[in-house]
């Protein structure tokens, strides 16, 4: 399996906002920290504001925070929503024309891989990801004195 471009900026996104939760970070700061594109990072923004992730403020001095705390922010539902096909092969659709469908184990295999990968992911939380945060802080070249650490998960691996 291999997620979206759209799904690894979205949590890249979430990672940064969570690595700063007393500030406000623009779209342009991601974008640069991660060297990818601001005009993905709109649409991703866009989606993770609607979806209740990031809020926006707006006008000057405004920019993007977590909307609320990251340990209840699921990944595994952030996947849920940021993957439009989590099809892994294409006897999953409806449009199948595969003559074997009908007696097929594969596609159940590939089933119950995708349950079990969404099941992984269902036990992380963002406040997960962000563990490393002295690392993390220093990869994306932030000061971690600056910033207090977002609340963590007790996450068990």
């Amino acid at each position: 399996m291999r997620l979206t471009a759209f799904s690894d900026y979205t949590l890249r996104t979430l990672i940064y906002l969570a690595l700063r939760p007393a500030t406000l970070a623009t779209i342009d700061e991601i974008a640069a920290a991660y060297a990818i594109s601001a005009n993905h990072l709109t649409k991703v923004v866009h989606q993770a504001a609607q979806a209740g992730d990031v809020q926006t403020v707006r006008g000057q001095g405004g920019g993007l925070r977590l909307a609320r705390p990251p340990a209840s922010i699921n990944i595994g539902a952030v996947l849920r929503r940021t993957e439009p096909d989590m099809a892994l092969a294409a006897c999953f659709g409806t449009d199948s024309t595969c003559p074997i469908q009908p007696a097929c184990v594969l596609q159940g295999a590939l089933a119950e891989a995708l349950a079990a990968f969404l099941a992984v992911m269902d036990r992380w939380t963002l406040a997960d990801l962000v563990q490393p945060r002295t690392q993390l802080c220093a990869l994306l070249h932030l000061d971690p004195a600056t910033e207090p650490p977002a609340h963590r998960s007790p996450h068990v691996a």
